[in-house]
């Protein structure tokens, strides 16, 4: 079975046809995804001002993780969610939009950029984790997860303008 075969088939479940067809489903759901978005990369954005040394300077980073990642992790899984089910309702055409697939591409580049992070400098957290300001690595990992998250944003509202009609 070929890709588009494959979103042909996501397009036609129920649940794609009723966002899709609904009245309200698509907004609502979109509502959803661009809220669960903004805490992501609002939460997200709290621990990356800590790991720049720019914010939060009086709290060790473990505190600041370890009360705001919680947050950011449940506001994920609604955004994935949510934008599994309005890409359902057109699978195809975002698919195979441009600013879709960088957009991906950026969600995959602040994921490896959390796990290198994750699994490298923040091993040696214990060291330095009340330091106002951390280590370099650290602070490249921050700006890097702003930077990449700020380029999700950024795609995401450029994959809406370019799905209008004489616009893709």
């Amino acid at each position: 079975m070929d890709l588009d075969t494959l979103l042909r088939a996501i397009e036609a479940t129920s649940i794609a046809t009723e966002i899709r067809e609904g009245e309200s489903s698509f907004p609502f759901l979109e509502c959803v995804h661009v809220l669960a978005v903004t805490l992501v990369v609002g939460s997200i954005s709290i621990v990356d001002l800590r790991l720049l040394g720019w914010a939060s300077l009086e709290r060790a980073v473990s505190r600041v993780t370890g009360s705001v990642l919680p947050c950011t992790w449940i506001a994920f899984a609604a955004a994935a969610i949510s934008g599994a089910l309005l890409f359902s309702s057109n699978a195809i055409t975002y698919a195979h939009n441009t600013w879709f697939l960088i957009k991906f591409c950026f969600i995959a580049l602040a994921g490896a950029n959390m796990l290198i992070f994750q699994f490298g400098i923040h091993g040696s957290v214990a060291n330095w984790d009340s330091a106002a300001t951390p280590p370099t690595a650290a602070r490249v990992a921050g700006a890097l997860s702003l930077l990449f998250w700020i380029a999700v944003i950024t795609c995401g509202r450029w994959v809406g303008f370019s799905l209008q009609p004489g616009m893709g």
